[in-house]
């Protein structure tokens, strides 16, 4: 390498690029590990070490505020049933997404795009705006106080965005792997069963995280369809023990880092999968 190479290579900008560029991640990486190493120290505290040394380490360690959250079967209870319908909703969402898609994606007919764009004009509806109709539904059919009135209710929000993802990876399936399985003798739903959905699996994987992920995080649906506390998820949970325990705010602070664990243990395991998901699908022609 030439030395006018060298010094183009070592110029102050490309020197400096970098360095910005990991001074912004730490700063972003300070504001939220702040917050969460705040919660977890301050649950093992009482409300006077909070009061008097809120950023202090505990002197001394009070443990008994997680133990009795975990010795509660309330809080279990509430795991239980985000886990419920977090599951039960992705998959609600991508069985019915996968087929509609697959048909936007492979199939043409009269009024293809026209009925595609109404699917993906729902990603303009906030969820708030239809919560009025959506209780007298809920209502009318008998589904408060019953899982069944959060799980659809989700799958049908979430079917938008998770079509829009699956059609563009279906798409991107060349029409060749088709037409050699229609001479192997698949039927239609043979090529999308056996060889469609195998082929997308980062893309599905993609979307029953997503899924999930919006499920678990839901406050509003399931504070207003249960009303009894055996269905309340950890959202609601959270806000329940939050009212019943408003002076106790080190026992709110270990139920929240309690709360949080879960989503992020499922996080944990699912990012890399999330991650390469939305890199195939991003990529593919």
């Amino acid at each position: 390498m030439s030395v006018h190479a060298r010094e183009r290579r070592n110029t102050p900008a490309r020197i400096a690029r970098p360095i910005a560029l990991h001074t912004i991640v730490i700063v972003i990486g300070v504001f939220v590990l702040v917050p969460i190493v705040y919660g977890i120290l301050g649950g093992f505290k009482d409300n006077p070490q909070l009061a008097n040394n809120p950023i202090g380490l505990p002197a001394p360690w009070v443990p008994e505020n997680y133990t009795n959250v975990l010795a509660s079967s309330d809080f279990w209870r509430q795991v239980f049933n985000s886990s419920l319908i977090a599951l039960s909703t992705a998959l609600v969402t991508v069985a019915v997404s996968a087929l509609a898609a697959f048909v936007f994606a492979r199939f043409a007919f009269r009024g293809r795009e026209l009925l595609f764009t109404i699917f993906a004009a729902g990603l303009m509806f906030p969820f708030a705006v239809a919560i009025l109709p959506l209780f007298i539904i809920l209502r009318f059919f008998g589904l408060l106080n019953n899982p069944l009135g959060v799980i659809l209710p989700q799958a049908a929000f979430g079917l938008a965005l998770t079509i829009i993802i699956l059609r563009s990876f279906f798409r991107s399936i060349p029409h060749e792997v088709e037409e050699a399985a229609i001479l192997d003798g698949c039927s239609p739903f043979g090529f999308f069963w056996r060889i469609l959905l195998p082929m997308a699996r980062p893309a599905l994987a993609t979307v029953s995280v997503l899924a999930v992920v919006n499920s678990w995080n839901n406050f509003f649906l399931p504070l207003v369809v249960f009303n009894d506390k055996v269905w309340w998820t950890l959202p609601v949970g959270v806000q329940q023990f939050s009212g019943q325990y408003s002076a106790d705010t080190a026992k709110i602070l270990a139920y929240v880092v309690l709360a949080m664990i879960p989503a992020l243990a499922f996080y944990a395991v699912a990012e890399r999968q999330l991650i390469g998901g939305l890199t195939a699908g991003a990529t593919k022609g």
